[in-house]
């Protein structure tokens, strides 16, 4: 057991690694049939990659990440392996990357982002005000913003290349979309991804109330692994990809507080001609607020 131990540390020595895709946040490493997802400290809003960082704020991502993986995974398998460092090659045990890498399972992902809405807020409000619809979905006359809906509703969009925004569809064109890719699979596919978006949803949702936490909406992706079965990869569930607003002082009507990057869009609106670039107490509140969502969900303290 010893030597094959000392075997696999000397597979994963200290071999250079560069990553071969960026987006906004993250940072993708090819390790031939797995993958390293790390998790930078940069912030984008507007679908813009604001100039600052924002320390610690990779770790938050990582970390809330597995805990909602390892939560939904009766519901969905997950792309995620592990967090360990041990497990993975000696180049992602440095301070730099110190929890903000997830090893995962490489898959081929699916166009789409699987938004759902358990609230009317952001875009949605926008949308509904314009002809009381969301993606196509007619929802009831009278609603406020920030009203909780009847029923959380599937709101995907199409996934853009870096730079560009995505583009909101229903989930007839969802069908579509997603047919052009995968003949014969379309309709599918679009069932299995909306019918786990809700459901996940629906559960950590549930479990964010007790702990005081709103979540009013957020994003997944799922991807094909080797036997085609659907599996949900990405992040999941963190302030990058969601609203969480406390309940303690939700009041429907207008916008909410919130743990989430809120707060660093709406400093953007109001001083839209600052060249993306958030001043250091507002960066500095940033990270307080995704650190004290994280507190309350896992009811651990984050050290970053």
């Amino acid at each position: 057991m010893k030597r094959r131990r000392a075997a696999f540390a000397a597979d994963k020595k200290m071999k250079e690694y560069t990553p071969v895709k960026s987006g906004k946040v993250r940072e993708i490493y090819d390790l031939g049939d797995k993958m390293i997802l790390v998790a930078s400290d940069r912030i984008s809003c507007f679908d813009v990659i604001l100039h600052n960082v924002i320390k610690g704020k990779g770790n938050v991502l990582t970390q809330m990440s597995k805990f909602w993986f390892d939560l939904t995974e009766d519901i969905v398998p997950n792309h995620m392996i592990s967090t360990d460092p041990s497990d993975m090659p000696e180049f992602f045990g440095t301070e730099e990357f110190a929890g903000k890498c997830m090893l995962v399972k490489k898959l081929r992902m699916l166009p789409v982002e699987c938004i759902v809405r358990g609230y009317i807020s952001g875009s949605g409000w926008k949308s509904y005000k314009e002809d009381q619809t969301v993606c196509g979905i007619k929802l009831p006359a009278g609603l406020k913003e920030s009203d909780k809906l009847p029923e959380p509703i599937f709101t995907p969009s199409t996934k853009e290349e870096l730079g560009d925004h995505d583009i909101n569809i229903s989930y007839e064109q969802c069908i579509e979309h997603l047919e052009k890719y995968y003949p014969g699979k379309g309709k599918e596919y679009a069932e299995k991804i909306r019918d786990y978006t809700i459901a996940i949803y629906k559960k950590c949702a549930d479990y964010a109330l007790t702990k005081g936490i709103i979540i009013a909406d957020t994003k997944f992706e799922f991807g094909l692994d080797e036997n085609d079965n659907i599996v949900v990869g990405d992040e999941m569930l963190t302030p990058d990809s969601s609203r969480f607003w406390p309940a303690d002082k939700y009041e429907p009507g207008h916008g909410q507080p919130s743990f989430d990057k809120q707060f660093a869009r709406d400093w953007l609106l109001a001083n839209p001609h600052d060249d993306w670039t958030l001043p250091e107490d507002v960066a500095q509140k940033t990270i307080d607020i995704y650190l004290k969502g994280y507190e309350l969900i896992t009811g651990k303290k984050l050290d970053c």
